[in-house]
């Protein structure tokens, strides 16, 4: 099997591959010219996601700058979605987003591992694992999401967290090493911010109840 074939299989492999080094330069090339575009360019910007990406939706937004091992290729993204300035998204293998999933400043989702042996480490063996952020997630500010994590819809993950195993829907996470604290409830449907009520004209509006 080519080193290239074991990208997407879990099996261990050599990043150094000539072959995929010069599709990866192809792509961190057009990632650099993303990179330099101006704020005002916002169309520029769209159309150039798309051609980066496996797949993008509508709507989609990433402030640079945006960081990505292979500029995309392996990322797959659901519509509206926003990634605040330096996302970091280590897409060796693929990364599954749903819509309206936000991302805050400077996350890092990662699908890239290397062998604890040290005598495999030295010779640059790498292996990749996919990850899955579900629908309408919120993952805050210097989250960390670590190989072969699954987050399910709705959940919201605080910021600072180190995401190293799967963590459900519906809920509030956070901590190193992230963890469930509640469920999302009938309290948050109420207030957005401790003690501050969500005005009553915005959840009749979104039938929020």
């Amino acid at each position: 099997m080519a080193e290239k074939d074991k990208l997407h299989s879990g099996e261990l492999y050599l990043p150094e591959d000539s072959e995929i080094l010069t599709e990866q330069q192809r792509c961190l090339d057009r990632l650099y010219d993303f990179n330099q575009t101006r704020p005002r360019e916002l169309k520029k910007r769209a159309a150039m996601l798309k051609e980066m990406f496996a797949e993008i939706g509508e709507g989609c937004y990433i402030e640079p700058p945006f960081h990505a091992n292979f500029g995309g290729a392996h990322v797959h993204f659901g519509s509206y979605i926003y990634a605040n300035f330096g996302l970091t998204l280590v897409d060796d293998t693929h990364i599954y987003v749903g819509d309206h999933t936000m991302f805050g400043p400077n996350v890092t989702v990662a699908t890239a591992g290397h062998p604890i042996c040290p005598e495999l480490r030295v010779r640059q063996y790498q292996y990749n694992l996919p990850v899955h952020i579900g629908r309408n997630c919120w993952i805050g500010a210097g989250v960390l999401i670590m190989p072969g994590v699954t987050i399910g819809d709705n959940t919201v993950i605080g910021a600072g967290s180190i995401v190293t195993k799967d963590i459900p829907a519906n809920v509030l996470a956070y901590g190193s090493p992230c963890r469930v604290q509640r469920e999302i409830s009938r309290h948050d449907r109420e207030y957005y911010y401790r003690d501050k009520k969500i005005p009553e004209e915005i959840r009749e509006k979104f039938g929020i109840n």
